[in-house]
């Protein structure tokens, strides 16, 4: 029998598409609370059984207005952590477009190591490994996550080389949803919007 794991991206804050924030403590702007308010009503009629969320705090902001609607606690997930970009973390994305070692990094997603951080594939095994350890009985289960965790996911689960994560969208506060069995994993859904 299948799992059902939702996986949530946050919603937006004022440095999406700007900067590389990593793993910095931003928090949701005006948008990105309505999206995570509209997310939570369409997660409505869908069952939900536990709640899991990165510690970033733009992630527990979407993942609270969840469990506000819905009653449910929040787990707080470690591995389901943006990745740790290190020395990149905090940078504009026009500063490291020049940078010969963001664009080593994005070429070779998979063996890279972000300049004291972590590599892709690092960063996925350990947000894999926590999704195939919630138990069924709670599944169906939303995890709220980040948008390179969540592609890097999908890529994997749909055995894609990481270089190939950016064919496919994870907009602020869209759902995607896999089912993971014994089997193997399914995607149901891709980048559904809030």
């Amino acid at each position: 029998m299948s799992r059902i794991i939702h996986l949530v991206r946050h919603g937006t804050h004022a440095e999406v598409g700007r900067v590389l924030s990593g793993r910095s403590e931003i928090a949701l702007d005006a948008r990105g609370r309505d999206e995570a308010e509209a997310r939570a009503r369409r997660l409505d009629g869908l069952p939900i059984a536990s709640l899991h969320s990165s510690p970033r705090r733009r992630a527990q902001e979407t993942a609270a207005a969840i469990a506000d609607r819905r009653g449910l606690k929040i787990a707080s997930a470690p591995a389901l952590d943006e990745i740790d970009f290190g020395a990149f973390t905090g940078r504009s994305f026009a500063d490291l477009d020049g940078d010969p070692s963001w664009q080593g990094w994005n070429a070779e997603r998979g063996l890279a190591r972000c300049p004291g951080g972590e590599t892709m594939a690092e960063a996925v095994a350990r947000a894999i490994a926590y999704l195939a350890a919630i138990p069924a009985a709670q599944t169906p289960a939303v995890c709220v996550s980040h948008c390179d965790i969540i592609r890097g996911i999908v890529a994997d689960l749909l055995g894609l080389d990481y270089g190939r994560m950016f064919a496919f969208d994870c907009n602020p506060a869209s759902l995607t949803t896999v089912a993971l069995g014994s089997a193997g994993a399914r995607l149901v859904t891709l980048n559904a919007p809030a």
